[in-house]
């Protein structure tokens, strides 16, 4: 018996360690802007509680449908015994005796004429089916939007923390190079004390730097629904080009960019399918004032006996199943004459949504061409902010480059070669920031232009 176990957990330990092999060999996997986004979209509670809502609006419109086209069938069927004083029901006089009764019946009707109202809330049900995909595109849309400033952010600060480290790392030989020079009597000791300032000063950056991105790593996980405690690695590629999506040009017009915006963005398909809703609901309204008409038939039968009763010989059950059944067919037409004015009043409060709704679409329609118009601005005023830090970067990088030379000669002071450290720093910052922003904007327009977010390029 102990030879055995000792196999079984040798064996164990073999596969436990195969395994940790095979997953330490394994390369993680790198996700781009568009990975992150289908993950988001894929994994996102709001999702999955829009899916279920749209699970009963299609709940909801089978019903409409069954409702305006099918009948209502019911069946019904009892049994009692009585030990009292009744009815004898085949002479019509009460009897006191035990007896035992069972009925059966069938009966079934549908609305002929209810001034369409089945049909109303048949097409209500579709229009509502047709919004609630249009939810979802909104939502779906929003998810996409948001995961990718927070994936932007991860991007800013990861290469940030970069370009602080490489300035740690140049103010610590920095420091070196003024102890050197004071040594050899080319700087004061006031150089030194400058210099280990600025290289404490950058360190101090690098931790703040740092702490931001941990911050935006979480806030990107947290968008993505991703394991907080899992390790995420992202493509930070999208930092070193100008993030031009396909699906729109810098010479589409802005007339066409928002003919098309106002024919897609889901908000206004939704104000849309509002005022269409509110349009069959008036309909609906108006319709009530007039006479509705249906039908219904049925089929009974019944069967009794008298167990207590001495001498009673009872007819069979199946000869009183056939000669105590009866049929009805029953037509009905109900006229609507004074209700208090309840249906006037509804008319009215259903004429009131129409107008709220149709209002809605015009403010919609308004919001989405202002939109249009700030995102192209923005796009073309973070186009031409990025040329500008990018040249300014140019600039300050050739200008540090410069006065690091200076430095090394002793042509400078340490308060000169700061001065030209932060602004190069800054400038480098800033580049960064305006092409990851024009990036965002850039994307956005495309959007309005008719490319989804998960149908653009990355």
């Amino acid at each position: 018996m102990e030879f055995h176990k000792r196999v079984s957990l040798t064996g164990a330990s073999v596969v436990a360690l195969l395994v940790s092999v095979s997953l330490a060999g394994e390369e993680p996997r790198v996700y781009t802007l568009k990975d992150c986004m289908e993950y988001a979209v894929e994994s996102s509670a709001d999702m999955r509680i829009r899916k279920t809502e749209e699970d009963d609006e299609r709940i909801a419109r089978r019903d409409a449908i069954l409702q305006a086209f099918t009948p209502q069938v019911s069946a019904y069927a009892y049994a009692y015994s009585n030990f009292g004083r009744t009815v004898d029901p085949e002479t019509n006089t009460y009897i006191s005796t035990t007896s035992f009764n069972n009925a059966y019946s069938l009966s079934a009707g549908i609305v002929l004429f209810d001034g369409f109202s089945a049909v109303n809330n048949m097409r209500i049900a579709r229009t509502a089916q047709a919004m609630g995909y249009s939810k979802e595109a909104q939502l779906r849309d929003k998810i996409c939007l948001a995961t990718m400033e927070a994936y932007c952010n991860v991007v800013y600060y990861t290469r940030l923390s970069e370009i602080i480290g490489a300035q740690v790392e140049t103010a610590s030989q920095t420091l070196d190079l003024v102890v050197r020079q004071e040594e050899l009597g080319i700087k004061g000791y006031a150089d030194v004390v400058q210099a280990r300032a600025d290289a404490a000063d950058m360190e101090y950056r690098k931790v703040e730097a740092d702490n931001n991105l941990k911050d935006a790593v979480i806030v990107l996980k947290d968008v993505m629904f991703w394991p907080l405690d899992e390790d995420l690695q992202i493509d930070m590629s999208i930092a070193d080009g100008m993030l031009a999506p396909s699906g729109v040009s810098g010479t589409d017009s802005l007339s066409v960019i928002i003919e098309t915006a106002k024919n897609n963005v889901p908000a206004l398909q939704i104000a849309r399918g509002d005022l269409q809703t509110a349009q069959f609901r008036l309909n609906t309204a108006r319709w009530q004032t007039v006479p509705s008409l249906s039908i219904s038939g049925g089929w009974s039968t019944s069967y009794y006996t008298y167990p207590g009763q001495k001498g009673y010989v009872p007819t069979p059950f199946w000869t009183q199943f056939s000669d105590n059944s009866g049929r009805y067919l029953q037509l009905s037409l109900s006229i609507p004459i004074f209700d208090r004015l309840s249906r006037r009043s509804d008319i009215a409060r259903k004429r009131n949504e129409y107008v709220r709704a149709e209002t809605e679409l015009e403010r919609k329609e308004r919001e989405v061409e202002a939109e249009v118009m700030r995102a192209v601005q923005d796009r073309d005023g973070a186009m031409a902010a990025f040329m500008q830090a990018d040249k300014r970067a140019q600039v300050q990088k050739e200008a540090f480059e410069l006065n690091s030379k200076k430095l090394e000669q002793g042509l400078i002071s340490a308060i000169e070669y700061k001065t030209s450290s932060e602004q190069y720093l800054a400038a480098m910052a800033e580049r960064l920031n305006a092409l990851l922003k024009y990036g965002i904007k850039n994307r956005v327009v495309a959007y309005y232009a008719g490319t989804g977010y998960l149908q653009q390029e990355y």
